[in-house]
Parts: C-alpha cells; sequence; structure tokens
C-alpha cells in the first residue's frame, strides 16, 4: 500500500476508494434487490464450505491480532507454490501487493509499461503518484505486444512491465512463446509483473504460470489473489511471489497483515488442494463455452476467452449497453478505452446466464 506520504498525494490526486466504486457502478435505473452482477469478474458462489466453517471458528477470537501464527501462515502459503516465506509478500487482496510493486520500481522517472487496455489500477496509481506510464497497443489477436512492451522499456533505461495474464478485460492469453522471449529479453534495470488474477479459469495449453521464471531468480514478480476462483473477493488475500531481493523492496510499502478470518479461510481452501480449482475451473468452463457457441449460432462476434468474463462485439456503446441490460436486471461490465463498441460480461451461474442470454438479445435489437 501507499506510504503516508504517497497516500497524501493519492487522495490529492482524487485516487481514493471512491474510484473504484466508480467503477462498479452502472448508468441508467438503479440496480434492484434481484440484480444480477456480471460486471466485477467474481466467482458467482462463494469461498468453499470448509473456508466458511474456518472461518466461523475464529470469529469469535478476532479481538486478537495473531500476529504470532503469521510465520506459519506465510510459509505454508509459500509452500503451496514450492516457495520458500522470503519469496512471498502477502496483503489484501492483489490489490496491495501490486501498489508495492509500483511504490517499489517505479518513479517519476522509472516508468510502468503496460499494455492498453488492462486492469486500469497499476497504470493509474502510477499516474496518480507521478510516476511515468506508457501504454503500449495489444497485438491483433487482443493480448499484449511484448515486443512493443520490451522496446519502451529499453528507450526508457529500465521500468516496471505490467502484464496481466490473461489480461482484463480482453481475456486472453499471453502465449508461452512470447511470455518466455520476453523474460529472456528483458531490458536492463527491467521487472516484469505478472499478474495472475484470473490464470486459474485458463483451459488452454498456453496457459502456463510465471512461477517458474520466479524460481530461476529472473526478474520476475508474479502475483496471485483469492478474489476470484476461490471466492473470497471481499475477504481480501493475495500475494506476490518473487526473489528475495525484491520481496524486501516491496514490504516497506504493505500496510499490515491480514484478517486472522482471512487467514483461516484461505489455509482450508488450501487444504483442499488441486481439486477445487479443478472442479471450479471446470464450471465456469462449461458455462462458458456454452455462452461462446450460443454467440456463434447467432453470429454475434467475440473475443475467444481465456478467463471468467467475454467481451462481445456489440456495435453499441457500452454505456448504452449497461444501461439497457441493468433495466433488464444484470449488471454488465464498464467502458474500456479503445474497446468502447465491445462488452465485458463476467460468466455466472448455468441459471444466470440463461437469463442472461435472452436479456442480451432484446438489448441487442432494441
Amino acid at each position: 500500500m501507499p506510504t503516508r506520504r504517497a497516500f497524501t498525494a493519492l487522495l490529492a490526486a482524487g485516487f481514493t476508494e471512491a474510484a473504484f466504486a466508480q467503477r462498479a457502478a452502472v448508468p441508467g435505473a438503479a440496480p434492484s434487490a434481484n440484480t444480477v452482477w456480471l460486471n466485477g469478474n467474481e466467482f458467482p458462489e462463494g469461498p468453499p464450505k470448509a473456508s466458511v466453517e474456518a472461518m466461523a471458528r475464529v470469529i469469535g477470537e478476532s479481538n486478537r491480532y495473531h500476529y504470532q501464527e503469521f510465520p506459519a501462515f506465510y510459509s505454508t502459503l509459500a509452500a503451496a507454490e514450492e516457495l520458500t516465506a522470503d519469496q512471498i509478500l502477502v496483503g489484501a487482496g492483489s490489490s496491495e501487493v501490486l501498489h508495492a510493486a509500483i511504490e517499489a520500481f517505479t518513479s517519476p522517472t522509472i516508468p510502468l509499461i503496460a499494455p492498453w487496455p488492462t486492469y486500469e489500477a497499476p497504470p493509474e496509481l502510477a499516474h496518480a503518484m507521478g510516476h511515468k506510464v506508457i501504454k503500449t497497443p495489444l497485438n491483433a489477436a487482443f493480448a499484449p505486444d511484448v515486443h512493443k512492451l520490451a522496446a519502451e522499456a529499453e528507450k526508457a533505461g529500465g521500468g516496471l512491465i505490467y502484464l496481466c495474464h490473461p489480461n482484463n478485460p480482453t481475456s486472453v492469453l499471453t502465449t508461452r512463446t512470447d511470455m518466455a522471449w520476453l523474460v529472456e529479453n528483458l531490458p536492463a534495470n527491467t521487472y516484469l509483473l505478472v499478474d495472475e488474477a484470473y490464470l486459474h479459469y485458463g483451459t488452454s495449453p498456453e496457459a502456463m504460470t510465471a512461477m517458474s521464471f520466479v524460481k530461476a531468480g529472473k526478474n520476475v514478480i508474479v502475483s496471485r489473489t483469492f478474489s476470484k476462483i476461490y471466492g473470497m473477493a471481499g475477504l481480501r488475500a493475495g500475494f506476490v511471489a518473487a526473489r528475495p531481493d525484491l520481496i524486501k523492496k516491496m514490504e516497506p510499502f504493505r500496510n499490515n497483515v491480514i484478517s486472522i478470518v482471512t487467514v483461516r479461510a484461505v489455509l482450508a481452501a488450501l487444504d483442499l488442494g488441486s481439486e477445487l480449482i479443478e472442479e471450479r475451473r471446470a464450471k465456469i468452463d462449461h458455462t462458458r463455452t456454452e455462452l461462446c457457441a450460443w454467440l456463434t449460432e447467432r453470429k454475434i462476434n467475440f473475443i475467444p476467452p481465456q478467463a471468467n468474463f467475454i467481451v462481445i462485439k456489440t456495435g453499441q456503446d457500452a454505456r448504452q449497453m449497461q444501461a439497457k441490460m441493468i433495466a433488464k436486471g444484470f449488471a454488465i461490465g464498464r467502458r474500456f478505452d479503445t474497446l468502447e463498441k465491445m462488452t465485458r460480461v463476467t460468466i455466472g451461474t448455468d441459471a444466470e446466464m440463461a437469463k442472461f442470454r435472452q436479456a442480451f438479445s432484446e438489448s441487442l435489437t432494441s
């Protein structure tokens, strides 16, 4: 998280939680109690039952800080990725640790370099702090262009490259070949921050984690979150993985430990192993495939997705589609720069998406 000095600067720049709340807002009619929320890329189910039970057991003890439990928690979390505790930094969702990386590796003269459009928070934070931001266009497949990212880092004399993998909002993966090329061709004084918030949803052979580059000691930082496939968006837990020296540089910018209630939820989920991820990935993939088939049958174009959201080419202004859909009880994604006539939709449950298809079809023709 930002230091007190940086936080004051962010307030002056208008960068507060209100900015995130505004992203969640939808134009048009006010959302009803029965609104189906397909705008935040959340998992449609909550945390696993074991996590809910673990939280219930500890809630009565939340009057204590539980600091003594955190070293073991860090070790357990690191071990789940075959890392050591000094190779990870835990924060409130991935937001806090992404912020820590920007604090540590960018400055007014050292840029954040990002494909565009992408998840806005890192570029917005860097800009609000007065740090240089360089944006590069996506390639023809709506994926980050790694050659342009590297070229900009070379011209700048170094910097922090931010890569959302798969990219938000386009739901497209960076290929294995491109990822490996970028890591091997990072210019001097350049670090690569790979945001894997949605990687668990990928079913393509290209859905490769960048953790191997961390283990190889490269200038690579990988962020993960429990907000998405684990269903813990409101619990706020995430981490970055990197070499110990890079973690040390980021540590001063973390605010504090996360909630003990969240810790117990995460530990219970980790105990379930890979089966939890596989089961939830399969659910989303089934619903996602069904939606893609429906769109294809109706000759509605879309960007082939590898996350739990999809970008549909509507030919209508995204804000107009938002307003139409909220009037029908569906909150869908906001407008994205350069994708103004496309709409991002989070994958919900089978029942939600069946109703969505009807409402969406009506909105396209109205």
